[in-house]
């Protein structure tokens, strides 16, 4: 049986996440938020900041990942928003030096990484929703640099990996929403 995963794809500044917590807001279930962002400079601060105030009191918020995410979310209930795989991916991606890397250690790292991503995808509980936010990076120019080409690639392959295992998906675009796939 799938999993009850909802999607959610949209590039910077799309809506994407309103969007999501719109969902959860109407889901009527307990909420768990799951922020991946990692607080490494004082404007990415200020943007956790108003992130958290925007998010209801009663909303329970997972920060400061745990090494093993996919482990932790096995016991979550209820309503789980994970915001965002990007970040999740970043935070793998930055783990090795993806420009030093030969191209079949390169292609061994993202099998590691894939194998995370199914696991995030399998990890919640049957009776559990799960959306995931994440970005649509394809639509842009080819980067220049290999790091960066290596990262829009791997994210691209991760959104399919997650859309496959996702009952609906769903593109925003400038807030409005876009079915692309939806219960199946």
């Amino acid at each position: 049986m799938a999993k009850n995963i909802t999607l959610i794809l949209g590039g910077a500044r799309s809506g994407k996440s309103t969007f999501a917590e719109k969902l959860a807001l109407e889901s009527g279930l307990p909420v768990t938020y799951i922020a991946t962002a990692e607080v490494r400079d004082d404007e990415m601060a200020r943007r956790v900041e108003l992130h958290r105030k925007s998010r209801p009191g009663e909303w329970t918020t997972w920060e400061g990942l745990p090494a093993d995410l996919p482990g932790a979310m096995e016991s979550m209930k209820g309503f789980l928003l994970l915001d965002c795989l990007t970040l999740w991916l970043t935070r793998l991606f930055l783990e090795s030096d993806a420009e030093a890397m030969s191209e079949p250690e390169w292609e061994a790292r993202e099998c590691k990484i894939r194998a995370l991503t199914e696991c995030l995808c399998e990890a919640p509980r049957d009776d559990a929703k799960l959306i995931i936010v994440s970005n649509e990076v394809g639509f842009g120019l080819v980067p220049m640099g290999l790091s960066s080409r290596r990262f829009r690639d791997m994210q691209g392959r991760m959104n399919q990996v997650a859309a496959s295992r996702s009952r609906s998906v769903a593109l925003v675009v400038a807030g409005c929403p876009l079915w692309v796939k939806q219960g199946v």
